[in-house]
């Protein structure tokens, strides 16, 4: 049951000169009335105006212009387009074909986005040795301009070695937009091998307003829980959970704390996967240290059992699935605000990749796919269960995302100024997940048979219907590079930590 209420919003420009809102006077008219709009703060039944790409006006009763375009939402919640803070994309795809790799580029990877509601996607894209910062911009520019229809922003994959990361680079960065790095392994050797040069870029990054994305899984133990389960003979993906501990997790986040404490640097969590670590993280936030956390679908909703079925290999991916008590410890974290984002880690891998016999503990495909039905499982497991509200909901999918990464108030919040990134959304709308409606050239759902209320019928673009009831609207190339503005401390929800 949803329980609605109202707010008062104050209707204030954000960001445009008088210049820019008469300009956009002049574009087309698209009017969503009758919607109940949600954002972090409440919300309200109201009608959305939109000029050319940004929403020029909210409240009852618009007057509409005479070309205007109406859609009626009556029944229907108004919320911003998600914001995906994980996704793996091909920028292209790799010619001749690899069918066991990714099989979802910049295309194929919006198009599921769109129908699960979700506009802006990111990509982690690495900076070659010899390439310096305007050439690696125009690369990821260039590959977006050519076939994304949802919007990218880019987390700089650093390598293996840090040491061509100064503090003039992540200066030359920032001012070209990418305001992340990752993933940082510390799940991988060089890691350790190199932590001294590690522990300087972090220290020059954070200087520089980058926010570093943290892999924190602990080499040492992975690699020695793995080994030992190959010499034992449990080498099968069955034993996948017990390759990688939850004490792994927990010292790499202790680790990636006294790394922020040490050098003022903000440091973002991904994928966290376990109760324990997400208490380390708490107690770092309740002391005022830039501490941020991702978690990811899969740990919302399944737990290690799955690994005992015969299809485990469709549910790989690191960290791994842990225990009931994690799964309600991250359910808590996003309802008191202590998890802020939800990034999918889609990999576009085929279910005959993930299901390969040969995997074993030392050859694993992982990630999953998950991108287009995770705002709907989310929606359906979280507000009807009534484990999350409409207004953590927002929070958790965009809003927190957008001011993490630099660009709220441009995304991530109905407000007057913003861009039109707007979902509408049936919350009553039933549907059974099915392989078949897979727009991923994964060509399946980790998900299917699940039996999930509430769906995005429409899904607005910066102004542009773009899915609709079923159908792709899109040109491919029609997306655009989100810039991020340097990190700065956001102001996200209050945060209560339990004991």
């Amino acid at each position: 049951m949803i329980l609605f209420k109202t707010f008062v919003v104050v209707l204030a420009l954000v960001g445009l000169s008088a210049g820019e809102l008469a300009a956009q006077t002049q574009d087309a008219e698209l009017i969503i009335r009758n919607g109940l709009v949600v954002t972090v703060e409440g919300r309200m039944e109201a009608d959305v105006r939109i000029r050319g790409e940004r929403i020029t006006e909210i409240g009852p009763s618009l007057a509409a212009s005479p070309d205007a375009r109406e859609i009626d939402a009556r029944g229907m919640i108004l919320m911003p387009g998600a914001v995906d803070t994980h996704t793996h994309l091909n920028t292209a795809m790799p010619d001749p074909p690899q069918p066991f790799r990714n099989q979802d580029d910049y295309e194929s990877g919006s198009a599921a986005a769109f129908a699960g509601g979700v506009t802006t996607v990111s990509n982690f894209i690495a900076i070659r040795l010899e390439e310096d910062v305007a050439d690696y911009t125009r690369r990821v520019r260039g590959a977006i301009a050519q076939s994304a229809m949802a919007d990218v922003f880019v987390h700089v994959n650093m390598g293996s070695d840090p040491a061509p990361f100064t503090l003039q680079r992540f200066e030359e960065l920032v001012a070209q937009g990418f305001v992340s790095t990752g993933e940082d392994f510390m799940a991988r050797e060089p890691f350790d091998r190199h932590s001294l040069g590690w522990y300087r870029a972090f220290r020059a990054s954070g200087s520089a307003g980058v926010l570093s994305m943290m892999h924190a899984e602990d080499y040492p133990i992975l690699t020695e829980a793995r080994e030992r389960l190959m010499a034992e003979g449990k080498g099968s993906i069955h034993n996948f959970a017990q390759s990688a501990p939850v004490v792994a997790e927990v010292v790499a986040v202790q680790r990636a704390v006294a790394i922020a404490e040490a050098t003022g640097s903000p440091m973002y969590i991904l994928h966290m996967s376990s109760g324990r670590a997400l208490r380390v993280a708490e107690e770092a936030m309740a002391r005022g240290l830039p501490v941020y956390v991702e978690t990811r679908p899969m740990y919302l909703h399944l737990t290690a059992e799955v690994y005992q079925r015969p299809d485990a290999g469709l549910y790989l991916g690191g960290p791994p699935l842990r225990s009931k008590w994690d799964q309600e410890m991250l359910w808590a974290g996003i309802a008191k605000g202590t998890v802020h984002t939800i990034g999918t880690d889609h990999t576009g891998y085929s279910r005959e990749a993930k299901l390969d016999p040969t995997q074993d503990l030392a050859n694993t495909r992982l990630g999953l796919s998950n991108l287009q039905e995770y705002l709907p499982m989310l929606f359906s497991e979280g507000v009807n269960q009534g484990r999350i509200t409409l207004e953590q909901f927002v929070a958790v999918t965009s809003t927190n995302a957008a001011k993490l990464f630099g660009f709220h108030p441009r995304k991530g919040e109905i407000r007057v100024g913003s861009e039109a990134d707007i979902v509408v959304w049936d919350p009553t709308l039933t549907q059974t997940i099915r392989d078949e409606d897979q727009l991923s050239r994964a060509g399946y759902s980790t998900y299917a048979g699940w039996e999930v209320t509430g769906f995005p019928v429409t899904t607005i673009r910066r102004g542009e219907v773009v899915y609709d009831n079923g159908q792709i609207l899109a040109e491919s190339g029609s997306g655009q590079f989100i810039p991020g503005a340097g990190f700065e401390t956001p102001r996200l929800r209050p945060m209560s930590v339990r004991d």
